[in-house]
């Protein structure tokens, strides 16, 4: 049995005018240039967990042999350029056919890509490989728990299966799930039927945790529908808001083994529960201010984390964003860590200088006019890293990545740790490799939405949800939707 596997993974935030490039793919990939598959996926991520790792493990269970022929992704940010997506479909392809005679396809796609073409490119790609492969070929998809997913994307895929967790730390599971299921596929022991379901529903990123309430309590619901006499598979996905699209938005998917009536019935019943919990999925959100005033109340109180998710590289935010920055500097407070900002000018500067220098920096704020204003500051060095790290948690746990040169910089009470490349403070790694024990500290404010948790969290006394501007703010006001499907609730009052 042989298994092609493969994808390109981006989340596309189209309120962003940042366009994303093929340079973009070539170096969050760390695949080469052209993006190579084969033993250089194998080398990446076997063993760790990631989605591949997962195809990698659950092939090797099975017998059988996976070839994979393409592994990309960049930083969530703007709209794909057209002929990056269609050079790298166009990769994919090429290797397909190159690579004989397959008895099935695992597809490794987010869910929420959007390029200047299609505002549904997965369903783009899914399309190319069924015309290449045929009707009868199945195919497997495995997505993330913020996709989009439109009803082009279910007719064209035999089974599609989502990311259950958010923090993700389910991928290696997934793709494990996946390339068992397909193996079963193919030696004609199940013959999946899939429903889909789209709701008129939008949410924002905090309230979609799986470690909280209401999303704990649902995904044990889809569990235990799981565990049920003849249902191989249930997705639940929450959508990505920050993408004005037709499409956007939370759907369902109920697999079950040849019994259409059965995956109605089951799609009809998940969908009414996602909805019954529409008004417990809206987010409270807290300033600056007021962590601090909080911080300040209580001196030994334990860690805090801000979460900053308006300025989150993860849902394509620029992540040089200062408000709070500046509001720490301002109250002179003490014991506060944030980060990681995007600063390659900054980074580059305290390189030049050295630990132990003192220099002056102008702070973020570079990218654009709506996260803040470049801080001026005098800031000591206390230390410098290359940026290199490995994911420890249970995110990603295994795979390496950079950060690029990254300087971690003091002033007054408050370190500051900058980098060269845009990446989501989602492992306590990041922060240690610049020096930083986050145990240690009072307050952090990170760079991030939902995915620190599945790391910070557990050393973690409170967390809180920032109120603050940008392009990844869970705030719908912030937002003008053009292109959206309406009605769609919490914007408009929908009856279901």
């Amino acid at each position: 049995m042989r298994i092609a596997s493969g994808g390109v993974q981006h989340e596309t935030n189209t309120f962003t005018a940042t366009p994303t490039c093929l340079s973009d793919f070539i170096r969050d990939s760390n695949c080469g240039p052209d993006l190579s598959g084969g033993s250089m996926i194998f080398e990446r991520f076997r063993g760790t967990g990631a989605i591949h790792g997962g195809y990698i493990a659950g092939a090797e269970a099975v017998g059988a042999e996976l070839v994979p022929l393409l592994c990309a992704r960049a930083q969530p940010s703007g709209v794909v350029e057209q002929k990056t997506f269609d050079t790298m479909l166009g990769w994919f392809l090429e290797r397909l056919r190159a690579a004989g005679p397959v008895d099935g396809i695992l597809l490794d796609l987010h869910g929420a890509m959007v390029t200047e073409k299609y505002e549904d490119a997965e369903g783009a790609f899914i399309a190319a490989v069924r015309e290449a492969v045929g009707p009868l070929m199945p195919i497997v998809v495995t997505l993330d728990l913020h996709a989009n997913i439109t009803a082009r994307m279910a007719e064209l895929a035999d089974v599609i299966i989502g990311f259950d967790t958010y923090p993700h730390v389910d991928m290696h599971e997934r793709g494990y799930e996946a390339a068992v299921l397909l193996s079963r596929m193919i030696r004609g022991e199940v013959r999946p039927v899939m429903e889909f379901r789209q709701l008129p529903l939008l949410t924002m990123p905090p309230m979609q945790c799986t470690l909280r309430e209401p999303m704990q309590s649902l995904m044990q619901r889809v569990f235990q529908m799981e565990a049920e006499p003849g249902v191989l598979t249930a997705t639940v996905a929450m959508g990505f808001p920050f993408a004005d699209i037709a499409d956007a938005g939370v759907s369902i998917l109920v697999t079950v083994d040849g019994d259409r009536e059965l995956a109605k019935r089951k799609a009809d019943e998940l969908a009414g529960w996602l909805w019954d919990l529409r008004d417990d999925l809206q987010p409270k959100l807290t300033t600056i201010e007021e962590v601090i005033r909080i911080a300040n109340a209580e001196p030994q109180g334990g860690l805090i984390l801000f979460a900053d998710g308006s300025d989150n590289p993860g849902g394509g935010a620029p992540c040089d964003g200062t408000v709070a920055l500046r509001a720490l500097l301002d109250a002179n407070f003490q014991g506060a860590v944030a980060g990681v900002l995007y600063d390659p000018e900054t980074a580059t500067l305290a390189h030049r200088a050295g630990v132990g220098a003192t220099i002056d920096a102008c702070i973020g704020g570079k990218t654009d006019k709506l996260h803040g204003a470049p801080v001026k500051v005098r800031a000591y060095v206390r230390n410098l890293s290359d940026g290199r790290f490995t994911y420890r948690g249970a995110m990603m746990r295994g795979v390496e990545d950079q950060l690029g040169p990254t300087a971690t910089l003091v002033i007054g009470g408050v370190e500051v740790v900058v980098s060269s490349i845009r990446r989501q403070l989602l492992d306590a790694e990041m922060l240690r490799i610049a020096g930083i024990n986050p145990a240690a500290r009072r307050l952090i404010v990170l760079k991030s939405a939902v995915h620190f948790r599945a790391d910070f969290g557990p050393i973690a006394k409170q967390i809180f949800d920032a109120d603050t501007p940008g392009i990844h703010r869970p705030d719908f006001a912030a937002f003008r939707y053009e292109k959206l499907r309406r009605p769609v609730y919490p914007l408009d009052t929908v009856s279901r």
